[in-house]
């Protein structure tokens, strides 16, 4: 099982609201999710309809592994323009309306959660890091925007139906000399360190992200 890529390939779940789901039949299904995206090493989240399956499951991996069983967002509050990608359409990224602060709601949890990319915070969800480093709260922030898209992934909805500009183009990110990046021409691709990677990227290939 693997990321559909809806540029090359149909997935008629990708605009589909699924189904919702058991507690034991999501965490199955977000075991096979995190395998997934594991193997492929480029991403933060993935919803089960981007790997055909139709069912309300979702995880994200940005801070801590979170698992989202039929997920919904009790509250949002504080517009903010976000710069997206998505492992469904690779190679391609663009500027969406999120919000900075959400409580959500899932079915394997009592209470909600609460996600927020705020200056300085207390009982945020994950939250063990030391408070105040601009690492940490754009970790935060990327965070809160990742359950936003995975869930709208959940209800049939992609980055472009939140696009809030007409410009769509690579996604750009800032990647470290060392740091792992996947590249890939045409059907081959490779690990390499980005240092490395940089040589290759004016052949023709282009990094992956989503």
């Amino acid at each position: 099982m693997s990321v559909i890529n809806c540029y090359k390939e149909n997935n008629p779940l990708i605009k589909t609201k699924l189904r919702e789901v058991s507690v034991e039949e999501g965490l199955a299904i977000a075991k096979e999710l995190f395998q997934i995206l594991n193997q492929r090493g480029d991403g933060i989240g993935l919803a089960a309809n981007q790997v055909g399956i139709d069912a309300q499951v979702a995880i994200v991996n940005v801070r801590e592994p979170l698992v989202l069983i039929n997920p919904k967002i009790v509250s949002k509050e504080n517009p903010i323009n976000y710069y997206e990608g998505c492992l469904s359409y690779p190679g391609q990224g663009v500027s969406t309306q999120r919000y900075r602060d959400v409580v959500i709601s899932t079915e394997q949890e009592e209470s909600n959660w609460y996600f927020s990319g705020a200056d300085s915070l207390q009982n945020v969800r994950g939250s063990w890091e030391e408070k105040g480093k601009e690492e940490e709260q754009e970790n935060r922030l990327l965070e809160a925007v990742c359950i936003q898209h995975e869930i709208d992934h959940l209800n049939g909805v992609t980055i472009f139906d939140r696009i809030v500009d007409n410009t769509i183009k690579r996604e750009i990110k800032k990647y470290g000399r060392n740091e792992k990046v996947t590249i890939q021409k045409g059907s081959e691709s490779k690990v390499l360190k980005y240092k490395k990677a940089q040589f290759l990227l004016n052949e023709g290939w282009e990094i992956i992200n989503g």
